[in-house]
């Protein structure tokens, strides 16, 4: 260890010579040095004990995170568990280490911070108190020699003179004492400085070295075989990412590599999967904002079982939109948007518009959803039965516009095909027995979805008496017998949806085959307008008629109507089944009727107008026999007040209608009150 070469001599001390001044000035000057030095040092030290003691709390905090991991259930951890229990096992070694980081911060405090903080406190500031002590006394004693200085020569005072010299004896004594000290502490702080600036670092080395080897003995004799299978593992796993990575950059340069088409919205050259009972994909779905006000959102749907499923963007799970089974899809024109349709539930209550992307996308989606509606999956191949309805469909769907071309045509597919079944009052099948579709309707039959008058009948209709038929049943003369025959005119509003040639008359099932083929058909073919008509239901016969020129369109006689019913689950739908001789070959001896089914779609419900008609027959039989006019009148409900209030007014015009016959002319009076009332309720 090299000596210290200067010092400052306590022999000078009394003197206080500007050389010993000039000298303690360098001391001075020195210690005000290391006193910056020292702070700095111990501000860098203060820091790595602070860092030893936050890398204690963050091992303590990393083994709990490892043994979080099992607790965190993943939803893909599948197949973790060797790596829960590897970071078990690293877990135990962190808390291990972590004991060991502890210790070494607490040997950095004993052996680094606390020596250097030491002599800081202790012998920079006795350097700083003893700096301080002797200026004072020098101050003190430069005072007293001033007073000395002025003691006048002529008059001297002896008292005076023997206090100025104690005051000056004492004080130089002072300065000299503080002098000493404080040369003493300059001279001792050039050996102190250097045991204070090595003995830190002794500690702190020393305390690494000891942290080393501790953790040296726990990885040597615990952790050489465990961290050598972590390593095969990671190496495994990684090998195993660079596959994959390989794989993936493979498929993706693959799906890359196709035209541009692929990405544009209604460039889909595959062509339409009909037989679908399952679909998903994105929709925009319209929504009411305000009284006219709607707004469309873009939602990701999906068909489950017999349900539409919505799942908006982010949650997840979907929930259940629409049920399907026997609804009603079409499509719609709205807002101007293209490839928009309407799903309908069975009782008509609700319905949604939707908006695919793409044709392909929306004659798809009005498939699916018109094959989950007559409940196909439930069967037990379902795809086969979706092939081979809409094979079925698109055989059945030949829009014809006029009653000409269905005469030109064959209207009786079983004559058509040989072999054909057709229902007659002979071998009619029971209401119970169960047909196929191909026993009801002939696959290839035509659909007419439009009912439009030839122009020579329509003239025809116009010249006879130019007289035109109101639908309620007004007339302005009483030169219509058929009007003053009739006891019941009561008018719906309708839509004509379709009608075809049919096998059977008297089968209700057939009814509901029609509405089915109907229905898909135009589902198929995007035929979505239909013009409203009125149905003018009498107690001789059914007329359809068009509400703004007056003209009859269609005419039935009521005993031509053999069925009719409503749709089981949508209540707005109708359907009759007619027989009509004129379409027939009548002509020729033995030659079987011919029967059409009718659909239509009312702005109520159905059943109102079946039970209309079913009370316009049984008005013809009560005609027949009074004995079941009367038992008629009492089926229907009326309170006395509502049968004396209309039984006089109609009395007067059944007199009027029936001669002087006044049984008959009370009994359909009132039978024509309470028809009337019935409908109207």
């Amino acid at each position: 260890m090299p000596a210290v070469h200067h010092k400052l001599l306590l022999e000078d001390a009394l003197q206080d010579s500007p050389q010993t001044r000039s000298l303690l000035s360098v001391f001075e000057e020195d210690a005000g040095t290391l006193t910056d030095y020292t702070n700095q040092l111990l501000q860098s030290m203060q820091r790595v004990f602070g860092a030893q003691s936050e890398m204690g709390l963050a091992t303590q905090q990393l083994s709990q995170q490892l043994l979080d991991y099992e607790k965190k259930n993943f939803a893909m951890g599948k197949g973790d568990e060797e790596v829960i229990t590897t970071l078990q096992k690293f877990a135990r070694t962190v808390e291990e280490l972590n004991a060991l980081h502890t210790d070494l911060a607490n040997q950095m405090a004993d052996s680094m911070v606390f020596p250097l903080i030491q002599f800081r406190e202790k012998d920079l500031t006795e350097i700083s108190t003893l700096r301080e002590i002797f200026g004072i006394a020098t101050d003190e004693h430069e005072a007293s020699m001033v007073k000395y200085s002025r003691l006048p020569k002529k008059k001297e005072n002896e008292k005076v003179k023997v206090d100025l010299v104690k005051e000056v004896a004492y004080t130089r004594r002072k300065q000299h004492q503080a002098s000493m000290q404080y040369y003493c502490a300059l001279n001792a702080l050039q050996y102190r400085k250097r045991v204070a600036m090595l003995e830190p670092m002794l500690g702190y080395t020393q305390a690494q070295v000891k942290f080393y080897k501790k953790g040296m003995e726990l990885v040597t004799k615990k952790m050489d075989t465990f961290l050598s299978s972590v390593s095969n593992m990671t190496h495994n796993i990684q090998a195993q990412l660079d596959s994959e990575a390989e794989a993936m950059r493979m498929s993706q340069r693959e799906l890359l590599s196709v035209e541009d088409t692929v990405y544009m919205p209604d460039k889909d050259d595959d062509p339409v999967s009909r037989s679908l009972i399952q679909k998903s994909g994105y929709l925009n779905i319209r929504n009411k904002t305000g009284l006219v006000t709607t707004a469309w959102d873009r939602l990701y749907f999906f068909t489950q079982g017999g349900n539409l499923m919505c799942q908006p963007r982010g949650a997840v799970a979907g929930g259940m939109v629409l049920d399907l089974d026997n609804s009603s899809v079409m499509a719609v024109e709205c807002e101007d948007r293209r490839y928009c349709f309407q799903i309908t539930s069975p009782t008509g209550k609700t319905s949604m518009i939707l908006q695919a992307e793409s044709k392909k996308e929306y004659e798809e989606w009005i498939c699916t959803v018109n094959n989950i509606s007559r409940q196909i999956y439930l069967t037990e191949n379902p795809e086969a039965v979706a092939i081979r309805l809409n094979q079925t469909a698109l055989q059945a769907v030949t829009p014809i516009t006029s009653f000409e071309k269905r005469q030109e045509g064959s209207p009786n597919p079983d004559r058509a095909k040989p072999g054909g079944v057709h229902c007659s009052a002979g071998d009619a099948p029971g209401p119970g027995a169960s047909l196929e579709p191909e026993d009801l309707i002939a696959p290839g039959t035509p659909i007419q979805f439009d009912i439009v008058l030839p122009a020579s009948e329509f003239q025809d209709q116009n010249r006879t008496g130019g007289r035109r038929t109101n639908p309620f049943g007004e007339t302005d003369d009483d030169s219509s017998s058929e009007s003053d025959d009739s006891l019941l005119q009561q008018v719906f509003a309708v839509r004509f949806l379709g009608s075809m040639a049919v096998r059977c008359g008297d089968n209700q099932e057939v009814i509901y085959e029609v509405m089915r083929q109907v229905l898909a058909a135009r589902a198929i073919h995007n035929i979505f307008r239909t013009t409203e008509s009125h149905l003018m239901v009498t107690s001789s016969c059914l007329k359809l008629i068009d509400p703004q020129t007056q003209v009859t369109r269609i005419h039935f006689q009521l005993g031509e109507v053999l069925q009719f019913a409503a749709h089981q689950e949508n209540g707005r739908l109708m359907g009759l089944v007619v027989e009509d001789p004129d379409w027939s070959q009548g002509d020729q001896e033995g030659a079987p009727p011919s029967y059409s089914a009718f659909v239509f779609e009312s702005n109520t419900e159905g059943e109102k107008i079946c039970f209309t008609i079913n009370l316009a027959k049984e008005i013809v039989e009560a005609k027949k026999d009074p004995e079941a006019l009367a038992e008629l009148m009492k089926s229907m409900p009326l309170t006395n007040d509502e049968i004396n209030h209309r039984y006089m007014e109609e009395i007067c015009r059944s007199s009027a209608r029936n001669g002087n016959d006044f049984h008959v002319n009370v009994k359909l009076s009132l039978l024509n009150i309470l028809l009337c009332t019935h409908c109207l309720t």
